[in-house]
């Protein structure tokens, strides 16, 4: 019989780490590599102004987050700090945050997008170092700075006369902010889509309302969501729009927050509406179109951002009453996990030569493992895309993973909350698993509790609930099977028939046919290159593209590797 990987969420959390922490400049207080180019001979990283914008503060965040899943270490810690430093810098006109001015940058300026990244790293900051003073100043001042910019839209002057603007609407004249010039006509980020890609800045601003308590960011966080959802016509009365997914859904995960926050149901319903559109162009298992409507859909690719996304809305909108359980168990499982960079075994690499000029060359092979890619599509990995390791990704996605890692096991007033059917260990239980190869979920207690497991479609009617080897009859409660009054060590099981079904479904253009066993796909066909996807039979030796350099590594078939060594 077949067996096949189970999904390690501490294992891809450990993967992540090794990138984060090795894909980074010593020499510049461990300055991340935006720039990875893995199909050169030999591979490289190279230093862009970028790496000292956004990335200090998302690589800050995904840091802080692979932490509260693998544990801290001296390594993670020394890097950790030395994202701080790069944060707490160059803060300056309006206070906002610009960049160091390194040989690889060009002309100093502040983007409004970049700022959304600055802004959730800030508060993340805040969050963990509630002492920082300096971190609560430059966050408040920041916030204060943003609605000193903004334009107050309040008439309308149209053909037939003036009509005051009920709502409060702001608006960014531009996208880009230069320190003594301001706002420059002639400089512009070139994008395109400035309301949305400036309205990234919604999340971080609810963030810092909600929890901070900071007044200019609800008032700033209200004017941008009423510009987008009128003003602005961005958005179409069904939700649909044109343009970056990434943008539209980390909006609309802020507008969910806002509604949710004020209570506001017009607010979660267009957040609903935004979501479930770029719902229909992505696949079941995740892979999430990078945009919509741009261009032909057979010509899109996944930014693994995108991913990290929708599983965030999703979370935040279960507690709204929508069931999206089964979906953040899905994407996170499947196509986040997929796209990170799992062997580099294909990489030409040249260990001779010395860092210079903002180039790195050394041991590219290792440090690449765990990236996550910024060029997916449903059944392979790119090499050639300039992002297919992409530096805003490996920022972002483990966020989504310690969000799923958290929500896992939710203890309440009414007991503890098993959600996903993933295997961890914490102080409240102990989850083990025999997904995808045998339909079991056991629950071991570490304290007294209610238990409520969440179960799901795929482990059908027919399931049984053991409760230390005993049968016991299945009750439902609060959407869960609910076992009561379990002691400390007691072992709670659903037991279900696990068989492998093929779906058949339109992803990117293709007609695919998915294998799933339980919510883990198995195997895509066709399968795609030039790295292949779903690889998931134990014992079966991976295919990967032969390396660029005929000196390197020279087989294109390569038996698997112990990744927690590289990790």
């Amino acid at each position: 019989m077949r067996q096949y990987e189970a999904f390690d969420i501490y294992e891809v959390a450990e993967l992540g780490m090794n990138y984060i922490t090795s894909m980074v400049d010593e020499k510049f207080d461990y300055l991340p590599y935006w720039y990875v180019q893995i199909n050169e001979n030999p591979a490289y990283a190279r230093h862009v102004r970028v790496d000292d914008a956004e990335l200090v503060a998302s690589w800050y965040e995904a840091i802080v987050a692979l932490e509260k899943i693998t544990g801290p270490s001296p390594r993670s810690q020394a890097v950790k700090d030395g994202f701080k430093k790069h944060l707490l810098r160059s803060w300056g006109d309006k206070g906002l945050r610009y960049h160091e001015p390194y040989p690889w940058s060009n002309i100093t300026h502040s983007s409004f997008h970049e700022m959304g990244w600055v802004l959730a790293g800030m508060n993340r900051l805040c969050f963990e170092e509630p002492g920082n003073i300096e971190a609560a100043t430059r966050a408040k001042n920041l916030v204060q700075g943003l609605r000193s910019l903004v334009k107050h839209r309040k008439i309308k002057t149209f053909w037939s006369g003036d009509f005051p603007i009920a709502e409060k609407v702001y608006e960014f004249p531009s996208d880009l902010y230069f320190p003594g010039n301001g706002f420059v006509d002639e400089r512009i980020t070139g994008r395109g889509e400035e309301c949305i890609r400036n309205a990234v800045l919604l999340e971080p601003l609810v963030t810092r309302a909600q929890y901070f308590g900071d007044e200019a960011a609800l008032d700033l966080a209200e004017g941008i969501a009423n510009h987008l959802l009128g003003l602005s016509r961005y958005f179409n009365y069904k939700g649909e729009f044109f343009g970056h997914v990434h943008s539209g859904v980390w909006f609309a995960i802020g507008l969910i927050k806002l509604g949710k926050m004020l209570k506001n149901d017009y607010y979660i319903e267009k957040a609903v509406q935004i979501f479930e559109y770029v719902r229909s162009l992505s696949s079941e298992f995740g892979w999430v179109p990078e945009y919509a409507q741009w261009h032909p859909m057979e010509e899109e690719h996944c930014e693994t951002c995108c991913i990290k996304d929708m599983i965030e809305f999703a979370i935040e909108a279960v507690e709204c009453g929508c069931n999206y359980w089964g979906l953040i168990n899905s994407y996170t499982r499947n196509q986040l996990t997929e796209q990170q960079v799992k062997d580099g075994c294909f990489i030409s690499v040249v260990n001779s030569k010395e860092d210079e000029n903002g180039y790195t060359w050394k041991n590219m092979d290792k440090r690449v493992v765990g990236g996550w890619s910024g060029g997916g599509e449903p059944n392979s990995l790119s090499i050639q895309r300039f992002r297919s390791i992409a530096g805003c990704c490996v920022g972002t996605a483990p966020v989504a993973l310690w969000k799923v890692f958290d929500k896992m096991l939710e203890k309440k007033d009414e007991g503890l909350y098993i959600n996903f059917p993933i295997a961890r260990k914490s102080e409240l239980a102990t989850i083990e698993t025999g997904y995808p190869n045998a339909g079991l979920l056991r629950v071991i207690p570490h304290k007294p509790a209610n238990l409520f497991i969440r179960t799901y479609d795929w482990m059908n009617e027919n399931f049984s609930l053991f409760v230390d080897g005993q049968v016991k009859p299945v009750i439902y409660k609060d959407g869960c099977v609910f076992v009561e009054n379990q002691v400390a060590g007691s072992i709670v099981e659903i037991r279900h028939c696990l068989g492998e079904r093929v779906a058949h479904e339109v992803v990117r253009g293709m007609q695919l046919h998915v294998t799933w066993r339980g919510s883990d796909v198995v195997r895509i066909d066709p399968p795609g290159l030039p790295i292949m996807l779903y690889q998931r039979e134990v014992g079966v030796p991976k295919i990967y593209p032969q390396p660029v350099s005929n000196t390197a590594k020279s087989a294109a078939t390569v038996a698997p590797t112990d990744q927690k060594s590289r990790a």
